[in-house]
């Protein structure tokens, strides 16, 4: 499957984003999607993950309450809005797709396909 991210930008903190990822390739609904981001100089790590039908949902601890995983499959898209916005959000944001079952979804090993990233700043 293919995975293109769109929706980063430059905002300041305290404002809000929403990231898309429209997928292509396979059926959308077979994969658990998820969201990672990586700051320069630091290692991907785990947003947020959300299951087939959207019925489950997990996020990291630095971004519960103000992100929202969500996920339309009949547009193949799974959604990431971004509120409260602080500078430490500022990353590369890269959504991914894991044919696997459902478990913890936070490890990058985990998923089987990449987009290629939008990047989101955040400003003072």
């Amino acid at each position: 499957v293919q995975l293109q991210a769109s929706g980063g930008g430059l905002v300041q903190a305290g404002g809000s984003l929403r990231l898309s990822c429209t997928a292509s390739g396979r059926t959308f609904s077979n994969y658990i999607m998820g969201w990672f981001r990586q700051a320069p100089g630091k290692e991907r790590e785990f947003v947020a993950v959300i299951s087939w039908n959207g019925g489950s949902e997990d996020y990291a601890d630095s971004v519960k309450g103000r992100f929202t995983i969500s996920r339309d499959n009949a547009k193949n898209t799974v959604y990431l809005q971004m509120n409260s916005l602080k500078l430490e959000d500022t990353a590369v944001y890269y959504c991914a797709a894991d044919s696997g079952s459902w478990g913890r979804g936070r490890s990058p090993s985990e998923y089987d396909y990449w987009g290629q990233g939008t990047l989101v700043t955040v400003s003072s």
